[in-house]
């Protein structure tokens, strides 16, 4: 019994090199070229892989969620406190506006803003990141709340959904060309809404 070719290529490598792709340009401005020369694939490899560029993409969408939560969840475990890691999180975005060449923003929210919901799928998978991303700041919200930072009688639920909003603004922010200064002066007045 023939067991098959050895794969050629690492998969793993191939789907983030699609990844970054896909978050740098989106998906309608991203052609099979692009992904080919990024992935070190061939034309009948690539369709090996993924079947399709809507495959690819839903994989490469797939990747960047399971990357992001995993990141948040290991950051959040090695925090201080929950208000560390809130404010640690929001502060990334500031960071990325010391790269001005390469804001890429959320892809989560790129995904969103390019389908709208105009694609079932997607839009599942984009829920989908949503409420893990969500969850996490929840924790961290709670968390925050037990030490105190966070006064006990807030809804962690709707903080949760706030802080996502921000982050996601600041990085939209970001890729508008908001400077460092103003990008850190917002994450200031988000602590402080926290508080009050």
């Amino acid at each position: 019994m023939s067991i098959g070719r050895p794969l050629e290529y690492d998969p793993t490598k191939a789907l983030d090199a699609a990844m970054q792709v896909f978050w740098r340009r989106g998906y309608e401005g991203t052609s099979l070229q692009d992904l080919l020369t990024a992935t070190g694939l061939s034309k009948s490899s690539f369709y090996q892989a993924f079947s399709s560029k809507h495959e690819a993409f839903q994989q490469a969408l797939t990747h960047y969620c399971d990357g992001l939560t995993a990141r948040l969840r290991e950051k959040l475990r090695a925090a201080d406190s929950g208000w560390e890691f809130i404010e640690s999180v929001l502060m990334s975005a500031v960071g990325e506006a010391r790269i001005p060449d390469d804001p890429r923003g959320c892809m989560i929210v790129n995904v969103a803003t390019e389908f709208s919901s105009r694609d079932a799928r997607i839009s599942e998978l984009v829920a989908d990141g949503v409420k893990r991303v969500t969850r996490i700041f929840v924790t961290a919200v709670k968390r925050a709340q037990k030490e105190g930072r966070i006064a006990a009688g807030k809804d962690p639920n709707l903080l949760g959904r706030y802080l996502l909003s921000s982050l996601s603004g600041l990085r939209t922010m970001v890729k508008a060309g908001s400077t460092h200064g103003a990008t850190a002066a917002l994450v200031t007045v988000i602590m402080t809404a926290l508080k009050s």
